[in-house]
């Protein structure tokens, strides 16, 4: 890949023009979260539509994927009321029951009439979560590729990884999205499994990596050291390639550590220097509205 108009390491990235493709919103204590009760004060307020406009504004990131962040029936009406008064959300990620496959298809037909949910996700933290694939769960998973959807899942572990393996070969039509690196380990330093999770996790063309950083990885890290990402997310796009990878803030979970611009320019700085400026458009926005299917 040539470096010509590549970002040099003396002028950070900018992330104008790009597609922010995870961030959430949420009142409290209408959106309570018990990860947020112990050690996280600066997550202990809401953060609105205006919190983050202003750090947009900042950046010149062009819009956002608003991605669901607690797994309960109210929470698409909260996705819902925010996309609408909030011009910047291109797509909404809502949430599925998936548990219930009953609920979950009642769930996508009333999200149906909402053209601005273009993916779902529920949340599993380190559950085993074998039951993801059960048959019963591979049908709803097959609804959501009829239905145009992508799927969102954050695989924090080895089992994690073979169960997307196992969904992605089952259902080829799913667009799967793995979110925050599949948890790199930043806090320990370490490369296996991680490394070998994500050649596997790339080898099945309907998987996407998101180029974010997750809560438990963010709890666990003392201190965010952006010298540590290079590695990392060098292996993810030598691995996924531009065309799959989509850089992501997950804002404002990422205040834990680091700020709204600080983050996106140290993950898009963290791509190196030797992407081409197409690829670089790639991860900026390119593959985000392909994946989600956001509109231009």
């Amino acid at each position: 890949m040539t470096t010509e108009n590549a970002p040099s390491p003396e002028s950070p990235p900018s992330a104008a023009g790009s597609i922010d493709a995870h961030h959430h919103f949420w009142r409290t204590p209408e959106h309570h979260q018990h990860w947020r009760d112990t050690g996280l004060p600066t997550l202990a307020r809401d953060f609105e539509p205006a919190d983050l406009a202003v750090e947009l504004e900042r950046t010149g990131v062009a819009g956002t994927v608003l991605v669901e962040s607690l797994d309960v029936p109210a929470e698409n009406r909260y996705l819902l009321e925010y996309a609408a008064q909030t011009p910047t959300v291109l797509g909404v990620v809502g949430w599925l029951p998936l548990r219930d496959p009953a609920a979950a298809v009642k769930t996508l037909d009333e999200l149906a009439g909402h053209p601005v949910v273009r993916g779902i996700r529920y949340l599993i933290g380190r559950d085993p979560a074998d039951w993801l694939v059960e048959p019963r769960t591979i049908e709803v998973l097959r609804e959501l590729a009829r239905r145009g959807l992508a799927w969102d899942i954050v695989p924090v572990t080895s089992g994690h990884v073979d169960h997307v393996c196992t969904i992605a070969e089952a259902v080829p039509d799913l667009r799967i999205v793995a979110d925050h690196l599949a948890r790199p380990p930043l806090d320990t330093g370490g490369w296996e499994p991680w490394a070998s999770g994500i050649a596997r996790l790339a080898s099945h063309p309907n998987v996407a990596l998101k180029l974010s950083v997750g809560i438990d990885v963010l709890t666990r890290w003392p201190a965010w050291q952006p010298e540590r990402l290079g590695r990392y997310v060098g292996r993810a796009l030598e691995q996924f390639g531009p065309r799959r990878l989509m850089v992501a803030s997950n804002w404002p979970v990422i205040t834990v550590r680091r700020t709204y611009a600080e983050t996106m320019a140290d993950l898009l700085a963290a791509l190196g220097t030797g992407v081409a400026p197409d690829d670089f458009a790639e991860v900026r926005a390119g593959t985000a509205r392909r994946w989600y299917r956001l509109p231009r």
